[in-house]
Protein backbone atom coordinates (compact mmCIF):
# COMPACT_ATOMS: atom_id res chain seq x y z
CA UNK A 1 0.00 0.00 0.00
CA UNK A 2 0.49 0.27 0.26
CA UNK A 3 1.97 -1.40 2.58
CA UNK A 4 -0.68 -3.02 3.59
CA UNK A 5 -0.35 -4.09 4.00
CA UNK A 6 -4.14 -5.23 6.05
CA UNK A 7 -3.66 -7.22 7.80
CA UNK A 8 -2.03 -4.55 9.79
CA UNK A 9 -3.63 -5.50 13.04
CA UNK A 10 -0.81 -8.14 13.34
CA UNK A 11 1.87 -5.82 14.48
CA UNK A 12 2.87 -7.72 17.82
CA UNK A 13 0.55 -5.69 19.67
CA UNK A 14 -1.04 -6.90 22.99
CA UNK A 15 -4.85 -6.29 23.09
CA UNK A 16 -5.08 -3.61 26.28
CA UNK A 17 -7.67 -4.26 29.10
CA UNK A 18 -10.59 -2.92 29.31
CA UNK A 19 -10.14 -0.22 32.06
CA UNK A 20 -7.92 1.94 29.73
CA UNK A 21 -8.35 5.75 30.67
CA UNK A 22 -10.74 7.29 28.01
CA UNK A 23 -9.18 10.42 27.38
CA UNK A 24 -5.93 7.34 26.16
CA UNK A 25 -9.18 5.45 24.16
CA UNK A 26 -9.96 9.22 22.23
CA UNK A 27 -5.83 9.59 21.14
CA UNK A 28 -5.79 5.87 20.05
CA UNK A 29 -8.62 6.46 18.19
CA UNK A 30 -7.25 10.06 16.68
CA UNK A 31 -3.90 7.91 15.58
CA UNK A 32 -5.79 5.17 13.98
CA UNK A 33 -8.23 7.77 12.10
CA UNK A 34 -4.90 9.28 11.63
CA UNK A 35 -2.88 6.36 9.70
CA UNK A 36 -6.06 4.41 8.00
CA UNK A 37 -6.98 8.19 6.68
CA UNK A 38 -3.15 8.90 5.34
CA UNK A 39 -3.08 5.05 4.08
CA UNK A 40 -6.21 6.08 2.41
CA UNK A 41 -4.71 9.44 0.29
CA UNK A 42 -2.05 7.74 -0.87
CA UNK A 43 -3.63 7.38 -4.86
CA UNK A 44 -3.15 11.47 -4.22
CA UNK A 45 0.33 10.87 -3.94
CA UNK A 46 1.29 8.30 -6.34
CA UNK A 47 -0.71 9.53 -9.06
CA UNK A 48 1.92 12.80 -8.72
CA UNK A 49 4.95 10.17 -10.58
CA UNK A 50 3.54 11.24 -13.79
CA UNK A 51 5.93 9.18 -16.04
CA UNK A 52 7.81 6.79 -13.93
CA UNK A 53 7.44 3.32 -14.07
CA UNK A 54 5.67 1.64 -11.08
CA UNK A 55 8.57 -0.55 -10.67
CA UNK A 56 11.25 2.19 -10.40
CA UNK A 57 8.63 4.39 -7.96
CA UNK A 58 8.54 1.12 -6.12
CA UNK A 59 12.31 0.64 -5.87
CA UNK A 60 12.71 4.81 -4.54
CA UNK A 61 10.32 3.70 -2.06
CA UNK A 62 11.89 0.95 -0.72
CA UNK A 63 15.23 2.48 -0.99
CA UNK A 64 14.14 5.89 1.23
CA UNK A 65 11.55 3.74 3.10
CA UNK A 66 14.66 2.22 4.79
CA UNK A 67 16.93 5.16 5.37
CA UNK A 68 13.55 7.28 6.60
CA UNK A 69 13.12 4.09 9.28
CA UNK A 70 16.76 3.65 10.04
CA UNK A 71 16.56 7.29 11.66
CA UNK A 72 13.49 6.87 13.21
CA UNK A 73 14.07 3.44 14.68
CA UNK A 74 17.19 4.92 16.05
CA UNK A 75 15.88 8.00 17.35
CA UNK A 76 13.23 6.03 19.53
CA UNK A 77 15.52 3.45 20.76
CA UNK A 78 14.32 0.26 19.29
CA UNK A 79 17.46 -1.30 18.15
CA UNK A 80 18.11 -3.32 21.44
CA UNK A 81 14.18 -4.85 21.29
CA UNK A 82 15.08 -5.63 17.27
CA UNK A 83 18.25 -7.84 18.37
CA UNK A 84 16.00 -9.03 21.19
CA UNK A 85 13.93 -10.54 19.87
CA UNK A 86 16.22 -12.82 18.06
CA UNK A 87 17.98 -14.10 20.70
CA UNK A 88 20.02 -17.35 19.08
CA UNK A 89 21.56 -18.21 15.90
CA UNK A 90 18.80 -20.72 14.74
CA UNK A 91 15.95 -18.28 16.23
CA UNK A 92 17.57 -15.47 14.03
CA UNK A 93 18.06 -17.37 10.70
CA UNK A 94 14.20 -18.66 11.45
CA UNK A 95 13.33 -15.76 11.67
CA UNK A 96 14.56 -14.21 8.93
CA UNK A 97 13.50 -16.31 6.60
CA UNK A 98 9.95 -15.62 7.77
CA UNK A 99 10.63 -11.15 7.63
CA UNK A 100 12.26 -12.17 3.61
CA UNK A 101 8.91 -13.81 2.83
CA UNK A 102 7.00 -10.87 4.39
CA UNK A 103 9.36 -8.64 2.24
CA UNK A 104 9.06 -10.59 -0.87
CA UNK A 105 4.77 -10.25 -0.53
CA UNK A 106 5.05 -6.47 0.77
CA UNK A 107 6.97 -5.57 -2.38
CA UNK A 108 4.42 -7.06 -4.39
CA UNK A 109 1.66 -5.44 -3.08
CA UNK A 110 3.33 -2.31 -3.11
CA UNK A 111 4.54 -2.11 -6.48
CA UNK A 112 1.08 -3.45 -7.82
CA UNK A 113 -0.73 -0.98 -6.59
CA UNK A 114 1.21 1.83 -7.72
CA UNK A 115 0.87 0.22 -10.91
CA UNK A 116 -2.83 0.26 -10.17
CA UNK A 117 -3.02 3.94 -9.39
CA UNK A 118 -0.85 4.50 -12.40
CA UNK A 119 -3.34 2.62 -14.74
CA UNK A 120 -6.51 4.63 -13.09
CA UNK A 121 -7.63 1.37 -11.33
CA UNK A 122 -8.19 2.79 -7.74
CA UNK A 123 -11.37 0.75 -7.60
CA UNK A 124 -9.56 -2.20 -8.73
CA UNK A 125 -7.29 -1.05 -5.92
CA UNK A 126 -9.88 -0.64 -3.26
CA UNK A 127 -11.65 -3.33 -3.95
CA UNK A 128 -8.48 -5.42 -2.82
CA UNK A 129 -8.45 -3.76 0.67
CA UNK A 130 -12.46 -4.22 1.17
CA UNK A 131 -11.95 -8.23 0.24
CA UNK A 132 -8.64 -8.53 2.65
CA UNK A 133 -10.72 -9.33 6.09
CA UNK A 134 -12.56 -11.78 4.29
CA UNK A 135 -9.14 -13.45 2.47
CA UNK A 136 -7.82 -13.39 6.23
CA UNK A 137 -10.45 -15.57 7.40
CA UNK A 138 -10.22 -17.56 4.35
CA UNK A 139 -6.05 -18.37 5.01
CA UNK A 140 -6.84 -18.79 8.48
CA UNK A 141 -9.38 -21.77 7.66
CA UNK A 142 -7.26 -22.83 5.28
CA UNK A 143 -3.62 -22.93 6.46
CA UNK A 144 -4.36 -22.17 10.24
CA UNK A 145 -7.35 -25.44 10.33
CA UNK A 146 -9.59 -22.29 12.04
CA UNK A 147 -13.20 -23.12 12.19
CA UNK A 148 -15.49 -20.50 10.79
CA UNK A 149 -18.85 -19.05 12.63
CA UNK A 150 -21.45 -19.11 10.33
CA UNK A 151 -22.14 -15.69 9.62
CA UNK A 152 -18.18 -16.06 8.21
CA UNK A 153 -19.19 -18.60 5.90
CA UNK A 154 -21.94 -16.61 4.09
CA UNK A 155 -19.23 -13.52 4.06
CA UNK A 156 -17.14 -15.89 2.33
CA UNK A 157 -19.51 -17.13 -0.03
CA UNK A 158 -20.90 -13.19 -0.91
CA UNK A 159 -17.07 -12.63 -1.56
CA UNK A 160 -17.10 -15.41 -4.16
CA UNK A 161 -20.04 -14.64 -5.71
CA UNK A 162 -18.80 -10.96 -6.16
CA UNK A 163 -15.78 -12.87 -8.24
CA UNK A 164 -17.95 -14.98 -10.28
CA UNK A 165 -20.59 -11.95 -11.04
CA UNK A 166 -18.07 -9.78 -12.55
CA UNK A 167 -16.12 -12.75 -14.27
CA UNK A 168 -19.52 -13.63 -15.69
CA UNK A 169 -21.22 -9.71 -16.24
CA UNK A 170 -17.62 -8.61 -17.53
CA UNK A 171 -16.09 -10.92 -18.75
CA UNK A 172 -12.49 -10.13 -16.83
CA UNK A 173 -11.53 -11.30 -13.23
CA UNK A 174 -10.84 -8.46 -11.12
CA UNK A 175 -7.24 -9.78 -10.62
CA UNK A 176 -5.78 -6.40 -9.45
CA UNK A 177 -8.06 -6.96 -6.40
CA UNK A 178 -7.58 -10.59 -5.83
CA UNK A 179 -3.76 -10.44 -6.18
CA UNK A 180 -3.64 -7.06 -3.84
CA UNK A 181 -5.75 -9.14 -1.48
CA UNK A 182 -4.04 -12.04 -1.28
CA UNK A 183 -0.27 -10.58 -0.85
CA UNK A 184 -1.78 -8.80 2.04
CA UNK A 185 -3.93 -11.01 3.50
CA UNK A 186 -0.52 -13.63 2.73
CA UNK A 187 1.62 -10.73 4.55
CA UNK A 188 -0.44 -10.99 7.29
CA UNK A 189 -0.41 -14.41 8.17
CA UNK A 190 3.60 -14.67 7.79
CA UNK A 191 3.72 -11.66 10.20
CA UNK A 192 2.38 -14.06 13.12
CA UNK A 193 5.14 -15.55 12.97
CA UNK A 194 7.58 -12.19 13.15
CA UNK A 195 8.48 -11.26 16.85
CA UNK A 196 8.66 -7.64 16.01
CA UNK A 197 6.02 -4.58 15.60
CA UNK A 198 4.61 -3.24 12.37
CA UNK A 199 7.35 -0.38 12.35
CA UNK A 200 11.07 -2.43 13.23
CA UNK A 201 9.57 -5.39 11.03
CA UNK A 202 9.03 -2.92 8.42
CA UNK A 203 12.48 -2.00 8.64
CA UNK A 204 14.37 -5.57 8.41
CA UNK A 205 12.27 -5.97 5.48
CA UNK A 206 13.02 -3.23 3.54
CA UNK A 207 16.88 -3.88 4.63
CA UNK A 208 16.27 -7.21 2.77
CA UNK A 209 14.94 -5.79 -0.35
CA UNK A 210 17.54 -2.94 -0.22
CA UNK A 211 20.57 -4.76 -1.98
CA UNK A 212 17.50 -5.76 -5.14
CA UNK A 213 16.95 -2.03 -4.88
CA UNK A 214 20.42 -0.75 -5.31
CA UNK A 215 20.77 -3.11 -7.86
CA UNK A 216 17.87 -2.54 -9.96
CA UNK A 217 18.80 1.36 -9.17
CA UNK A 218 22.16 0.83 -10.61
CA UNK A 219 20.88 -0.92 -13.71
CA UNK A 220 18.15 1.89 -14.45
CA UNK A 221 21.32 4.47 -14.39
CA UNK A 222 23.58 2.87 -16.14
CA UNK A 223 21.24 2.59 -18.98
CA UNK A 224 19.86 6.25 -19.02
CA UNK A 225 16.54 5.19 -17.91
CA UNK A 226 16.85 6.66 -14.00
CA UNK A 227 14.17 9.07 -13.08
CA UNK A 228 15.88 10.31 -10.19
CA UNK A 229 17.81 13.88 -10.35
CA UNK A 230 15.98 14.60 -13.76
CA UNK A 231 13.92 16.66 -12.15
CA UNK A 232 13.48 18.44 -8.84
CA UNK A 233 9.81 17.34 -8.49
CA UNK A 234 10.33 13.71 -9.16
CA UNK A 235 13.02 13.30 -7.41
CA UNK A 236 11.36 15.50 -4.29
CA UNK A 237 8.88 12.71 -4.37
CA UNK A 238 11.05 9.63 -4.11
CA UNK A 239 12.73 11.00 -1.06
CA UNK A 240 9.68 11.83 0.68
CA UNK A 241 8.18 8.41 -0.54
CA UNK A 242 10.09 7.24 2.54
CA UNK A 243 8.61 9.62 4.91
CA UNK A 244 4.89 8.86 3.58
CA UNK A 245 5.42 5.20 3.81
CA UNK A 246 6.79 5.88 8.07
CA UNK A 247 4.41 8.34 9.07
CA UNK A 248 0.68 6.26 8.94
CA UNK A 249 3.22 3.66 10.52
CA UNK A 250 3.75 5.78 13.64
CA UNK A 251 0.19 6.78 13.95
CA UNK A 252 -0.61 3.49 13.85
CA UNK A 253 1.40 2.13 16.50
CA UNK A 254 0.11 4.67 18.68
CA UNK A 255 -3.24 3.51 18.21
CA UNK A 256 -2.43 -0.46 18.70
CA UNK A 257 -1.01 0.53 21.97
CA UNK A 258 -4.40 2.36 23.22
CA UNK A 259 -7.42 0.64 21.51
CA UNK A 260 -8.60 -2.84 21.47
CA UNK A 261 -7.36 -4.95 18.25
CA UNK A 262 -11.50 -5.03 17.02
CA UNK A 263 -11.99 -1.29 17.24
CA UNK A 264 -8.33 -0.69 15.00
CA UNK A 265 -10.48 -3.71 12.63
CA UNK A 266 -13.21 -1.32 12.43
CA UNK A 267 -11.37 1.80 11.87
CA UNK A 268 -9.16 -0.18 9.50
CA UNK A 269 -12.09 0.18 6.41
CA UNK A 270 -11.65 4.09 6.18
CA UNK A 271 -8.86 2.85 3.84
CA UNK A 272 -10.35 1.37 1.21
CA UNK A 273 -13.27 3.86 1.75
CA UNK A 274 -11.47 6.53 0.80
CA UNK A 275 -9.38 5.15 -2.05
CA UNK A 276 -13.27 4.20 -3.52
CA UNK A 277 -14.43 7.84 -2.86
CA UNK A 278 -11.22 9.10 -4.22
CA UNK A 279 -11.37 7.05 -7.19
CA UNK A 280 -14.54 8.23 -8.14
CA UNK A 281 -14.94 11.95 -7.22
CA UNK A 282 -10.75 12.99 -7.52
CA UNK A 283 -9.93 10.60 -10.42
CA UNK A 284 -13.06 10.05 -12.18
CA UNK A 285 -13.03 6.13 -12.83
CA UNK A 286 -16.52 4.66 -14.29
CA UNK A 287 -17.85 2.60 -12.05
CA UNK A 288 -20.64 0.25 -14.19
CA UNK A 289 -23.26 -1.87 -12.52
CA UNK A 290 -21.55 -5.11 -12.32
CA UNK A 291 -18.23 -3.44 -10.79
CA UNK A 292 -21.34 -1.80 -8.20
CA UNK A 293 -22.91 -5.10 -7.80
CA UNK A 294 -19.32 -6.68 -6.73
CA UNK A 295 -18.68 -4.09 -4.22
CA UNK A 296 -21.92 -3.89 -2.55
CA UNK A 297 -21.58 -8.01 -2.03
CA UNK A 298 -18.51 -7.15 -0.75
CA UNK A 299 -19.73 -4.91 2.06
CA UNK A 300 -22.23 -6.96 2.95
CA UNK A 301 -20.18 -9.97 3.90
CA UNK A 302 -17.88 -7.19 5.25
CA UNK A 303 -21.09 -6.70 7.68
CA UNK A 304 -21.52 -10.11 8.77
CA UNK A 305 -18.01 -10.93 9.52
CA UNK A 306 -18.02 -7.32 11.71
CA UNK A 307 -20.88 -8.27 13.43
CA UNK A 308 -19.63 -11.93 14.13
CA UNK A 309 -16.47 -10.49 14.93
CA UNK A 310 -17.90 -7.55 17.63
CA UNK A 311 -20.10 -10.86 19.27
CA UNK A 312 -17.21 -12.74 19.44
CA UNK A 313 -15.45 -9.78 21.10
CA UNK A 314 -18.14 -9.25 23.46
CA UNK A 315 -18.51 -12.63 25.00
CA UNK A 316 -14.59 -12.60 25.48
CA UNK A 317 -15.24 -9.30 27.30
CA UNK A 318 -18.35 -11.36 29.39
CA UNK A 319 -15.80 -14.18 29.86
CA UNK A 320 -13.03 -11.79 31.34
CA UNK A 321 -15.38 -9.81 33.16
CA UNK A 322 -17.58 -13.00 34.33
CA UNK A 323 -13.15 -14.94 35.11
CA UNK A 324 -12.95 -11.32 37.77
CA UNK A 325 -15.94 -11.39 39.80
CA UNK A 326 -15.21 -14.99 40.51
Amino acid sequence: MSASPSDKTLSGSVEPSIDTPRNETRRGVGYGITAYALWGCFPLFFSLFDGVPAFEVLIQRILWSCIFLIAVVTLMGRWPAIRSSFPGRREAIRGLGWILGCALLIALNWGLYIYAVETHRVLQASLGYFMTPLVNVALGMLVLRERLGRWQKVAMGLALAAVMLQLLLLGTLPWISLVLAMTFGSYGLLRKRVPLDALSGLLVETSLLLPLSLASLAWLTWHGQSHFGVSFDITALMIVSGVVTTLPLLAFAGATKRLTLSTIGFLMYLNPTLQFLLALWVFGEPLVWPQLLTFALIWVGLGLYSMEAWRGHRRTLARGRDGVAK
